[in-house]
């Protein structure tokens, strides 16, 4: 396990983890494996328009952003973009969350962290975050669900993680978040929130791990 970022010692690295209070979770990459769910849905909008199904680039980017956004990237300016929203609108997305495969772990250890933190979600996923955790067995394991749909402005920018914060009424660096991707790094950094990168070693995070258990490892001493 890496735990030593870019321009951290060590002891200031434990020193941040020693005051969290509130472990927040992104959804798609770190609690769940969804790119087999991502990449299916929009396969099938682009395919109904008569597109070829996303390439490496944009199944990365549509596992970062929301669903608005990352149907102006996979569409463009052109005339197809707003029938294309229309049709997602209609589609329901509850076939494709059965292709999400939970990551190995995470339920029994939220329920370890429980008995010292604040568990929270915060997903740049919209109406579909609160059907992925009941479907999946654990809509009583968080404290709190922030989604895209609960903000102005979701990540990168930092008000979903303030947003977890200011619920528990705790100061945004007493909130520690769990994300794997680069919008989960800028949203931590412009929270003043710590970034605990899952499977994700580019990123300047401050611990690096591979597994949940990793994660327990970290926030128990186990």
């Amino acid at each position: 396990m890496e735990t030593s970022p870019k321009g951290r010692t060590r002891p200031e690295i434990h020193k941040r983890l020693h005051k969290i209070k509130v472990v927040a979770f992104d959804c798609d990459g770190v609690m769940f494996d969804s790119a087999d769910a991502n990449t299916a849905y929009y396969n099938t909008v682009l395919q109904y328009f008569g597109r070829p199904g996303m390439n490496a680039e944009q199944s990365a980017y549509t596992q970062m952003h929301t669903a608005d956004v990352s149907m102006a990237f996979l569409f463009g300016d052109d005339g197809d973009l707003e029938k294309a929203q229309a049709f997602r609108k209609k589609m329901t997305y509850m076939p494709f969350i059965e292709l999400m495969r939970m990551e190995p772990h995470l339920k029994s250890v939220l329920g370890k962290l429980r008995s010292k933190y604040n568990t929270a979600v915060a997903s740049n996923r919209t109406d579909t975050m609160n059907r992925v955790l009941e479907i999946h067995g654990l809509e009583g394991d968080f404290d709190l669900v922030v989604s895209a749909m609960d903000v102005a402005r979701p990540k990168p920018h930092p008000d979903e993680l303030l947003k977890v914060a200011d619920h528990f009424g705790v100061g945004p660096d007493e909130v520690v978040y769990l994300g794997d991707s680069l919008v989960d790094e800028q949203a931590a950094k412009a929270a003043g929130t710590p970034l605990i990168a899952y499977r994700s070693p580019d990123l300047d995070a401050d611990f690096h791990i591979r597994s949940f258990r990793e994660l327990e490892n970290v926030l128990l001493g186990k």
